[in-house]
């Protein structure tokens, strides 16, 4: 596969990500049955696990180390983040207003990503 058509894949597997997140997210406020569907607790493994491949492997075909791009380790020290605050999101029992918050902060961190990933500039080209 080409540089390109793996960076598509990438990009596609990011939004499939993060939109089953929110989706996930939107879900919990409202209620925790979503937990018994299979494919909502399958799913977002098997697509993150892709996204980490395609982009293992775009770093590997394009030589880039993340100590020599600021943006690219941006990405990762909010990648942490996100996993983090996501996971806090979604734990089981939360009251909606401890959830919400946490949520917000999550798609606020997956937001940050896109806008570095787009601009490859950590401060989105602003500073």
């Amino acid at each position: 596969m080409t540089y390109l058509a793996i960076r598509h894949l990438h990009m596609t597997f990011a939004l499939l990500s993060i939109g089953l997140f929110a989706t996930r997210g939107l879900m919990a406020l409202c209620s925790d049955r979503w937990r018994g569907s299979r494919v909502l607790r399958i799913a977002p493994h098997i697509i993150d696990t892709c996204l980490l491949a395609s982009a293992i492997t775009l770093l590997v075909l394009a030589g880039f180390n993340p100590l020599d791009h600021a943006w690219l380790m941006a990405k990762i020290i909010a990648l942490l983040f996100y996993i983090y605050l996501g996971r806090q999101a979604l734990r089981a029992g939360l009251a909606r207003g401890v959830r919400l918050p946490w949520l917000i902060a999550a798609l606020a961190c997956a937001g940050y990503i896109l806008g570095v990933a787009f601009t490859r500039s950590a401060t989105w080209g602003l500073a």
